[in-house]
């Protein structure tokens, strides 16, 4: 068996090994486990049963995150994505006044577009037409992005007042003393290269928690998933083709067009996946999973699906392989039944997880060339974007905008590829019909 999975995942060719691919699965799985509750929390304000919705959650992940590991052999996992879970409940439905069904309808029809883009090789093409110092950028924008995550969520970053959007939190509060005394054990750690220092920072820091009563026990363990049948096979795609929803499935499309490009790219740049050129090989894979997950998940009831940014906690383990992804699929799949004891995990425990791995991310800001600042500006726009804007996607488009702009400006035309200019068109579009 063990030579079986060697073999099959190129676990040598990959300097890995099985052990660590475990840990850097659980690691992984341990940062985004919040999803199986937060992502239904959120698409129940659009009317979505909770139950069934998180049923839906974990299984579009699990259909995703395997398709990733065993057909891409890549380290990446897959779940519904945050911000635009949000913006199907609080934008289309809240504010628009369209209806779930005709929401999802909409994802399938994103997640269409996305695998005929990506069997044709349109996809990729655009990932190649990205310059070096913005895929740089990608890594440096999501770390910080994390970064700015966890710090929220360990509650050291708080809302402001008018003027001063953000404000330090109180740090001798319980909860914030644990998350950095979580940090401060995962540094030290990493310092003395303990293998699954950040997974065994979560694990330490979430048994405190438990411990000081600052998070309740869980009462029970284990416990039958809900019935999905009240969202399954529920999406109205008719509904979601009139010419009325068109910025909606524009702004979709974008989104998760560009919040995986970044992902993927950004990941693959800190774990050392990219080529000599900059870019991923067989990118086309690792994006077909992402594809067909967001109509799985469309299918069985879920928002938009695809590879999640707290992947690179794995890849910070060692994850090089699908073994890991897989590792985070058969934990879904207990989650399925031990979902009292995964939500029961405090957002303390794993928030220092995410200022970690963002502190590490941010590594490839180095490559960027500061000396052109036809390279820099679009790079800038990326990172500072992403951070203060709280969407990957904006960041993206911000840069994506500005890319070929600037080079024009400077008479470059020839560093302009003509997918540049398909995603300057896309991402112009978004900014003028996303609703704002």
């Amino acid at each position: 068996m063990v030579n079986i999975l060697e073999n099959y995942f190129k676990l040598k060719e990959h300097g890995t090994n099985i052990k660590t691919e475990i840990i850097a699965g659980f690691a992984t799985f341990m940062t985004m486990a919040y999803i199986i509750v937060v992502n239904p929390a959120i698409l129940e304000a659009a009317g979505i049963p909770f139950g069934p919705s998180m049923v839906a959650t974990i299984i579009s992940a699990i259909f995703g995150t395997l398709i990733m590991g065993i057909y891409a052999n890549r380290p990446f996992a897959i779940a519904p994505y945050m911000g635009e879970n949000a913006f199907v409940a609080y934008t289309v439905v809240g504010v628009l006044g369209y209806s779930w069904q005709t929401a999802l309808g909409a994802v399938f029809i994103s997640g269409v577009l996305f695998t005929v883009l990506t069997i044709t090789g349109a996809r990729g093409l655009m990932v190649k037409a990205i310059p070096n110092n913005l895929k740089y950028s990608f890594a440096v924008g999501i770390g910080l992005f994390i970064t700015f995550i966890g710090l929220v969520n360990a509650g050291i970053v708080i809302l402001g007042v008018e003027g001063a959007p953000v404000h330090v939190g109180v740090l001798n509060a319980p909860g914030v003393v644990l998350a950095i005394f979580g940090f401060i054990l995962m540094g030290a750690l990493l310092i003395k290269r303990i293998k699954g220092a950040i997974l065994i920072g979560i694990i330490v820091t979430a048994v405190l928690a438990f411990a000081t009563g600052f998070a309740n026990t869980p009462a029970k363990l284990v416990s039958m998933p809900p019935d999905i049948a009240p969202i399954f096979l529920q999406l109205d795609i008719a509904g979601a083709l009139s010419w009325g929803f068109f910025s909606v499935i524009l702004t979709m499309f974008t989104m998760d067009l560009l919040d995986t490009m970044g992902t993927l790219v950004g990941a693959s740049a800190r774990a050392g996946f990219l080529d000599k050129d900059g870019n991923l090989p067989e990118i086309e894979k690792p994006m077909l999973a992402d594809s067909l997950a967001t109509m799985f998940g469309a299918v069985v009831g879920t928002t938009t699906t695809g590879t999640f940014i707290e992947s690179a906690t794995g890849i910070e383990e060692g994850g090089r392989t699908g073994l890991t992804a897989v590792v985070v699929a058969a934990l879904f799949a207990l989650g399925l039944f031990l979902s009292p004891l995964f939500s029961a995990i405090p957002p303390v425990a794993t928030a220092p997880a995410l200022i970690i791995v963002g502190l590490l991310m941010i590594s490839p800001i180095k490559n960027i060339d500061f000396e052109d600042y036809t390279e820099v500006i679009p790079a800038f726009a990326v990172i500072v974007l992403m951070s203060f804007t709280y969407n990957i996607g904006v960041g993206l488009c911000g840069g994506f905008v500005l890319f070929p702009l600037v080079k024009a400006i400077d008479g470059k035309y020839k560093e302009i590829q003509p997918a540049a200019w398909v995603l300057f068109v896309l991402c112009l579009l978004f900014f003028i019909f996303y609703p704002y």
